[in-house]
């Protein structure tokens, strides 16, 4: 049997969610990520483990049959892409029969599946980045891009990039020149030494309204005068509505505030979903992929059916998006989200958009909804990637709704937390998976949710 550090080919049979190619070797189950079925790969054991092998992939020796060239020149070493090499109809097939494979083995059957639709935008479609600096190789140059595959450290700046606008390429080559100018170091995740943490971009769909954020450790050695006058003097094809400073001490590398200032404009920008205008705050959720949202929220409405005279709950609601989009036919929606300035751009985008039947709360859906006092006839939950506390499934459980819309960007989350549903008096009805982010390993899934006594 294949022992640790054995180099090994192995026959790729399917992918498990997220990007985990799976074959055998011998009589062991073999995982190799970044890697497609049909493909005979070559990988080292890196994990041995209940019988179970865990390979990095070193060579693809035979390709697929099915794979074509891929549409972006940096796809061999980035790693914020997984199927740039197949076509979209694969794409679906193979995120579909993930989506499938996880309901099935979780016991979730007996549903009326309604297929995948993909996003009406599969190319510039994201509407924000977050991307690190590092370097381009281990004390090579300055890189600002995304983080290279099997790398903890090392970036790829990107020259091109299929799934992000253009403006946001020409405004990383500009932040890069000004940093190696001026010999500004990158944030080292190990020493916990070094200045610059990320970069995140914004861009409203409809708008064209770019806001930018600079991530740094507090110890800071150049102007930011003439950082934000740097971007101010760039062509862009959308208009810089503001320009931010977050300073982050974390030793965490994700993007957080310790505190956050205004160099130019304001800490938002503004964008459409359907005839409805939504203020999207610098750390606000939003979806990335803004037309996308709009056919991923049309699925919702339609599974939502009738929704007249209905008091909808709406968990995790990020700056309100579903919450306004469901309220004009409705008698009452309350949006409940944990970022405070999310809930307050939503009461704003409320306002702004002259509907006054939506309540906003801030706070841990968990804790907050044992403050709720309406009886919900119809609960839509959008949580985050790791699914709904398990505390709280139980406290939206006994709020007896009728029927529960999840939306989830995380299909594994979802299969867990539907068994539990069903083991408390639901049943699921109906699925429908969304492809919004193309070209990417995720996948969106809508699933309805009905008690088994109504």
């Amino acid at each position: 049997m294949a022992k640790k550090n054995d180099i090994i080919e192995v026959k790729i049979d399917y992918i498990d969610f997220p990007n985990k190619g799976t074959g055998k070797y011998e009589n062991s189950r073999v995982i190799v990520k970044n890697t497609l079925p049909e493909q005979l790969v070559q990988c080292k054991i890196t994990k041995k483990r209940d019988g179970k092998l865990e390979g990095r992939l070193e060579e693809i020796k035979e390709h697929a049959p099915y794979e074509i060239k891929a549409g972006c020149s940096h796809f061999d070493l980035c790693g914020g892409c997984s199927y740039q090499n197949i076509t979209m109809e694969k794409e679906n097939e193979i995120k579909e029969n993930q989506v499938l494979k996880l309901l099935q083995d979780a016991g979730i059957r007996d549903f009326q599946y309604d297929g995948i639709e993909v996003s009406p935008v599969v190319n510039g479609y994201r509407n924000k980045c977050e991307f690190s600096f590092g370097d381009t190789s281990k004390d090579g140059e300055l890189a600002l891009g995304m983080r290279k595959r099997q790398s903890f450290y090392e970036v790829v700046t990107l020259s091109d990039c299929n799934i992000i606008d253009n403006d946001f390429i020409n405004i990383i080559h500009c932040v890069l020149d000004f940093f190696k100018e001026r010999n500004v170091p990158f944030y080292h995740k190990m020493r916990h030494d070094g200045v610059l943490r990320h970069l995140v971009v914004r861009k409203g769909a409809y708008t064209g309204e770019i806001l930018i954020n600079l991530v740094t450790a507090s110890n800071i050695n150049f102007s930011l005068n003439d950082f934000a006058n740097v971007l101010l003097s760039l062509k862009t094809s959308g208009k810089i509505c503001g320009i931010l400073h977050t300073e982050n001490n974390s030793v965490a590398d994700v993007v957080k505030s310790d505190s956050t200032k205004i160099l130019y404009g304001r800490d938002y920008f503004t964008d459409k979903l359907f005839d409805l205008e939504f203020k999207v705050t610098a750390f606000s959720f939003f979806q990335t992929n803004t037309k996308g949202a709009e056919k991923l929220y049309s699925i919702v409405k339609d599974y939502a059916g009738n929704a007249g005279n209905k008091v909808i709950f709406d968990l995790y609601c990020g700056t309100g998006t579903i919450s306004q989009i469901m309220a004009e036919k409705s008698k009452k929606v309350v949006g409940i989200e944990i970022v405070e300035e999310a809930i307050e751009a939503a009461k704003e985008n409320a306002k702004h958009n002259g509907i006054e039947n939506c309540e906003f709360i801030a706070g841990d859906v968990l804790k907050k909804v044992d403050e709720l006092t309406d009886k919900p006839d119809l609960i839509i939950v959008d949580p985050p990637r790791d699914g709904i506390h398990p505390k709280a499934i139980t406290k939206i459980i006994d709020f007896g709704a009728p029927e529960i819309i999840y939306v989830s960007c995380k299909p594994t989350s979802l299969a867990r937390d539907l068994v539990i549903f069903e083991a408390n008096g639901y049943k699921t009805k109906r699925v429908m998976c969304m492809n919004q982010f193309g070209r990417t390993n995720h996948v969106e899934t809508v699933a309805l949710i009905s008690r088994c006594d109504k």
